[in-house]
Order: C-alpha cells, then sequence, then structure tokens
C-alpha cells in the first residue's frame, strides 16, 4: 500500500474514535440531565451509561471491524517484504523471518472472523465493489482450508492425511510450480484461475494457507516420515528450495533445478499480491464515513444488531466448535487442522474465540497497542433490563477463553494441536473448549431473544453432533 493509503487508514480510525458511544466511567448519574443545579437524575444502572443505544453498539462494532481488517492489511504488507527478503536472499534466517511474518499476519486475522457469517463484506463483498450475498466476498480467496498442497509443490509420497483434492478428478497433471508446460508464468492470474480447480474446494492455491505451505512445506514429523506418532515440530521446508545458484535448488531433499526455485519465489510473492488485494477491499468496505458497507451497517438499527450476535453465535458453534475443532478431533485428522503446516492451530482457536469476546465487550487492542472500544452488547443488555443475563453471557465468554488459554499454553509449551488430538492422548483440554463454546452459544441466544432480534440459525453450519 502507498503511504497515502496508510494515511487515509489512520484518518478514518480517527473519524471512527469520534462516531464510537462513549460509555459511563461509572458515574451514578444522580446530576440528572438539567445538570448541577436541575432536578436530581435517576440512579445509573450497575455503571453503565443509561444513554447506550442500539445504534451506539452498532457504530462501535464497525469502528473495531475497520480496525481490525485495517490491522490484517497492514500485517499482510509486512509479511509481503518479509517474502520478497527471502525470494532475493533465500536462507535459514530470511526464511525464518518470513514465518515469524506470517505468524504475526494471523493475528489480527484470527480476530476478524467473527464478521464472517452476517453478509458483511468478507462473504458477500463482489468484485464491483457491491455487496451481494454470502458467498460472494473473498474470503475464501483469503483463508480457505483445509488446503490440498498437492495442487501447488511437490508432496510427500506417504503423508498423515489426504494432500489431494476432495476427487482424484481434479487434481492438475503434475503441480503448479513444476508443471511449467500448462503454467509457463506463475502470477496473480495463475493463482486465481486455478483456485478451486475443477469446483473442488480443496484446491486452495491462493490466501494464507498457501503462504503457509510454501514457507513450512508439510508437517512430516522431524524424522521426514509422515506417518507415525505426531512430534512437536511444524513443517521442515529447507531454505535451499529458494536458492536459485546453478546446483543448489532443492525440493525438499532432492536436488532441482533452478527455474523451480524461481517459480516459488514467483508463486509467493504473486500470493501475497492477491492476499493484500482481497484484504484492502474489504479494508476499503469498512471504511468509517466512507465505506460502502459501513454506511449501510450503521445505518441498519435492529437488523445490524441481529448480524453481529448472528455472526458471534455462528463462529461460535458451527464454524469453530464443530468444523475448525471436533472434526479434526473425532478424525484425529492433522489434514483438518486448521493451520495444519506451521503448528498455528492453538492461535487460530485462540483468536477466533477472542474476536467473539471482543464483539461482546466492544474492545479491540490493535497491533501498535492502540485500543478502540465503546458501547457494547453487554452495556446494552444492562440497559434493556437484562443484567443478570449481561454477565452470564460475560462470564460463559471467559470461560471459552480460558479453555483456549489452555489449549494455547500447551502448544507453547511443546504439545501443539495436532499432537493433542492424536488416539491415545488424553483429550479433556480439547473437549472443555468445544464445550465452553457450546454453552456460549446457549447465551448468545438468549440475548438475542432477550434483545428481540431476528437471526438465522446460528447453529446451521456443522453436521458434527456437539
Amino acid at each position: 500500500m502507498k503511504v497515502s493509503s496508510l494515511t487515509k487508514i489512520a484518518a478514518a480510525l480517527l473519524v471512527a474514535t469520534t462516531l464510537t458511544a462513549c460509555v459511563d466511567d461509572g458515574d451514578d448519574g444522580v446530576q440528572g440531565p438539567a445538570g448541577a443545579a436541575g432536578a436530581a437524575g435517576q440512579n445509573g444502572t450497575d455503571g453503565v451509561s443509561a444513554l447506550v443505544t442500539r445504534d451506539d453498539v452498532i457504530k462501535t462494532n464497525a469502528n473495531i471491524a475497520y480496525a481490525a481488517y485495517s490491522d490484517s492489511l497492514i500485517s499482510a504488507q509486512t509479511l509481503k517484504k518479509a517474502l520478497e527478503d527471502l525470494v532475493a536472499s533465500p536462507s535459514d534466517a530470511t526464511l525464518d523471518a518470513a514465518k515469524d511474518a506470517w505468524l504475526a499476519a494471523r493475528e489480527p486475522y484470527g480476530q476478524t472472523e467473527v464478521y464472517r457469517f452476517r453478509e458483511g463484506p468478507i462473504d458477500a463483498l463482489k468484485a464491483d465493489g457491491t455487496i451481494g450475498e454470502e458467498g460472494d466476498g473473498p474470503e475464501g480467496k483469503i483463508n480457505a482450508w483445509p488446503l490440498g498442497e498437492a495442487i501447488i509443490d511437490y508432496v510427500a509420497p506417504q503423508v498423515d492425511g489426504d494432500a489431494g483434492p476432495e476427487s482424484a478428478a481434479n487434481a492438475l497433471s503434475n503441480n503448479i510450480i513444476a508443471n511449467t508446460a500448462d503454467y509457463p508464468t506463475i502470477n496473480a492470474s495463475t493463482l486465481r484461475t486455478t483456485f478451486e480447480f475443477g469446483e473442488d474446494e480443496r484446491n486452495v492455491t491462493t490466501g494464507y494457507h498457501a503462504i503457509e505451505f510454501l514457507l513450512w512445506g508439510q508437517d512430516l514429523n522431524a524424522d521426514q516420515s509422515g506417518t507415525g506418532p505426531r512430534d512437536a515440530t511444524g513443517g521442515q521446508r529447507p531454505a535451499s528450495d529458494y536458492f536459485t545458484t546453478p546446483g543448489t535448488c532443492t525440493s525438499g531433499s532432492d536436488a532441482a533445478a533452478e527455474q523451480i526455485c524461481e517459480r516459488r519465489g514467483d508463486y509467493l510473492i504473486a500470493a501475497a499480491d492477491l492476499l493484500i488485494e482481497d484484504l484492502q477491499a474489504v479494508t476499503e468496505a469498512w471504511e468509517p464515513g466512507e465505506g460502502v458497507h459501513y454506511k449501510a451497517f450503521t445505518a441498519g438499527g435492529d437488523e445490524s444488531l441481529a448480524r453481529i450476535l448472528e455472526g458471534m453465535g455462528r463462529l461460535s458453534f458451527g464454524e469453530l466448535a464443530g468444523e475448525r475443532i471436533n472434526i479434526a478431533l473425532v478424525t484425529d485428522s492433522q489434514e483438518d487442522e486448521h493451520s495444519c503446516f506451521s503448528d498455528n492451530t492453538h492461535r487460530d482457536i485462540f483468536l477466533n474465540a477472542k474476536g467473539v469476546q471482543n464483539s461482546y465487550n466492544a474492545t479491540y487492542t490493535r497491533i501498535n497497542g492502540e485500543v478502540v472500544d465503546g458501547a457494547s452488547i453487554h452495556d446494552l443488555l444492562v440497559v434493556e433490563g437484562e443484567p443478570e443475563l449481561a454477565n452470564q453471557l460475560r462470564g460463559s465468554l471467559e470461560a471459552t477463553m480460558a479453555a483456549a488459554t489452555v489449549i494455547d499454553t500447551k502448544a507453547k509449551t511443546g504439545m501443539p494441536f495436532d499432537t493433542l488430538i492424536q488416539e491415545g492422548i488424553e483429550q479433556p483440554n480439547v473437549i472443555a473448549v468445544i464445550e465452553a463454546l457450546v454453552e456460549q452459544t446457549d447465551d448468545i441466544e438468549q440475548a438475542i431473544d432477550a434483545l428481540n432480534v431476528t437471526t438465522n440459525d446460528i447453529r446451521q453450519d456443522t453436521d458434527q453432533d456437539i
């Protein structure tokens, strides 16, 4: 992004701050609306301003969405710079720096997933910049998984899981990087036209996870076996997979022509460009005062409030508890693990849950440490006479975060998610996260009823028995 675009983001966030409703810091309301010399006012409600409205909550939610997507865009640009450094000067150091940049880029994006399932830009933004229907947006191109990595680059003959498409009929001849005849040039157009090749959802060629695979390679264990009990390591792609000096390029442990390493570098940069392009479009749609979606959403009244709650519930139950955790658990499937190449799934779980909590509490901490906050659903429930439910839902969200923190800590201390879900491993910690997500979904449904808004079925996104 150009410097002028970054300045535009900063200016829009300043506007967002002025649009965010203020919440009372605990004043008991005794001054009253007429001031100190006027009539006594009514007592406040649990330290929450009685002036908090539904529109305040909606505007705060939109401003936080813009901040989180802006952070995702900024960190994707930082990632691209690290990828360019890797391609220009491949080494263990530049490969590690690129991996670190990818991990950092996942931190804000993981917290944006709560803005899915509500016909917002991530799910419904069309190429012409208008908002269509759920499924029209760039979400799949940004974050699709599971990924059949065999469409992109070499894979091991034996691997714990299926590296190919859902149907063998949808496999390419060889892979994009090796197939110089069908794909003589690797650029953004190549990646776009091969995305979901054969309408196969595992043929993912763009987004975070395509980049992840090209940085880590398959998670084959430290012994490169690809089978057997999983260890605590992620993928083992060597830096020499990017060496372009004649006689130095590799494809894993095998020698390869330098053209192959050059094409890997081309693929990385093209994927980064597309990621930035898609995130830019979503961010601009949320821009306060200007974005096509921001305008409609902040003027949407109860329909927008319902969408906030629907997104919270659908992410909690179907997507996170069902598709992202339970499927991998019951099938002991490494390929169904969200970030299977980097072993970063513990952060996906934690950050997705954090995004739901952010939406309820109306607070988000930016990557530069700034806090964007304002009127919350918690405040609204209190003001509208439901303080017990407000505290109940806040407590269930905190319980989920506590359970997700255990998963996060276990991964950081030597037991990543793919190890934790193996047969023969005690799994109460994983089950605790699922149960907490189900309980918070129950409470979100109660909040929907209490606020008298109408949503779609918030349990529709999985057929898992949870």
